[in-house]
């Protein structure tokens, strides 16, 4: 397993769970044991949870696996079958599976300025907390998941937070401009200062006498300064696909594989943050960077891996349900199954848009796509089910 978090950690679990007893290898290249990466945004952020509490791995769980923290991976050679380590070490195995996540972008100019943050890691969350602690006012560049929940958060902690989307509302990517700006008013509500449409010119700062400049604005592309003591930058993720240059394994946005996880090469699956599997209801590969993906997946991947399929086999094993994510933010909990696109009908089934409580549909042509729940977890994970039985009864997936 390149990859020792959730998704690498899930791999082995399903590995031993379904009955493989040979060596297992777990390589990571932060020096932690596996730990829950959403309540970094929330919880842990809040200081109301411990690192201890992030642990995935219960007390009485047993691998029988070697771990090796702390190790990068820099290359697979596909014809030894190793994976060659930055610290000059190579192991190798019959077997690999790919599960080296992603790693948060960043915004060019402001490697330099003390006080902006990315959000990707236990150390990214261990600085941001520390920084916030001393803050007043903060400033959030984009307004996906990870930038949104932060946001919810500060604003529990009493800073004076400023949310910035380039996007005409935030998560309109994943669930649509028109439930976005639902989301939109549930930051509002809690004090949140959103500004939709405009993207960022600049990240300033100010000299000091010793040490790297502090931030102290964002300066937007409309002209206006918004004042900052810290910043987070949260414009999306690259895949964790570098290492495997040369290696034979097909990349593009991350490792593509077949509907069941497995590559071009024999013996080697990609879960995770990292994989974008063949979706057969879109007809492309998608990436699916979300906790459930990271559990549930390599189960489906592990079987195909011991069944001996490769890419394009023609494995009858099936693909997993439809994605599925959720979002803790403003005092909500936000809920979202399969796939959204622009011109997809929306309907409210549930509850109201009024109240922010409420199941919308989505529907291309006659067929439900995705469904979004915001505080009404029982309707939703209905039409959850009733998109997942709807996957079950489409065509076998083809590579």
């Amino acid at each position: 397993m390149v990859g020792a978090s959730l998704a690498g950690l899930s791999a082995a679990r399903a590995l031993r769970d379904q009955g493989y007893d040979g060596g297992l290898v777990l390589i990571g290249d932060e020096p932690h044991r596996p730990y829950d990466r959403p309540p970094l945004s929330k919880e842990f952020l809040a200081g109301r949870m411990s690192e201890a509490d992030l642990a995935l791995e219960t007390e009485t769980e047993d691998l029988d696996a070697t771990w090796i923290l702390g190790a990068a991976a820099e290359a697979l050679d596909p014809g030894e079958r190793a994976v060659r380590l930055g610290d000059g070490r190579s192991v190798r195995a019959d077997a690999v599976v790919i599960a080296t996540g992603a790693s948060a972008r960043t915004l060019p100019g402001t490697e330099r300025l003390s006080g902006v943050h990315t959000l990707r890691t236990l150390d990214d969350a261990r600085a941001l907390r520390a920084d916030l602690a001393g803050a007043g006012r903060l400033v959030v560049i984009g307004a996906g998941f990870i930038g949104a929940e932060i946001a919810s958060t500060a604003r529990t902690l009493g800073l004076h937070v400023t949310l910035v989307e380039p996007a005409s509302a935030p998560l309109a990517a994943a669930i649509g401009a028109e439930m976005g700006a639902v989301v939109a008013g549930l930051q509002a509500g809690q004090g949140v200062e959103v500004l939709c449409g405009t993207g960022v010119r600049e990240v300033t700062g100010t000299a000091r006498a010793a040490g790297a400049p502090r931030v102290d604005g964002v300066i937007l592309t409309d002209g206006r300064r918004v004042p900052a003591d810290v910043v987070v930058v949260g414009i999306g993720a690259r895949p964790g696909v570098g290492w495997l240059a040369g290696s034979g394994v097909d990349v593009g946005d991350g490792v593509l594989c077949d509907a069941t996880g497995a590559t071009t090469l024999p013996g080697v699956i990609a879960v995770g943050d990292c994989a974008a599997w063949f979706d057969p209801a879109a007809g492309s590969h998608r990436r699916v960077e979300h906790w459930t993906g990271a559990v549930r997946r390599p189960a489906v991947a592990v079987r195909a891996l011991l069944a001996g399929a490769s890419a394009g086999s023609g494995s009858d094993i099936r693909p997993p349900e439809p994605p599925y994510f959720w979002s803790d933010q403003c005092g909500t909990r936000i809920q979202f199954a399969g796939h959204a696109r622009p011109g997809d009908e929306i309907t409210v089934e549930e509850g109201s848009l009024a109240d922010r409580s409420f199941v919308a549909v989505y529907r291309r042509g006659d067929r439900p796509v995705a469904v979004l729940g915001i505080d009404l977890p029982r309707p939703f994970t209905r039409w959850r089910k009733r998109l997942a039985a709807d996957a079950l009864r489409s065509p076998a997936p083809a590579a």
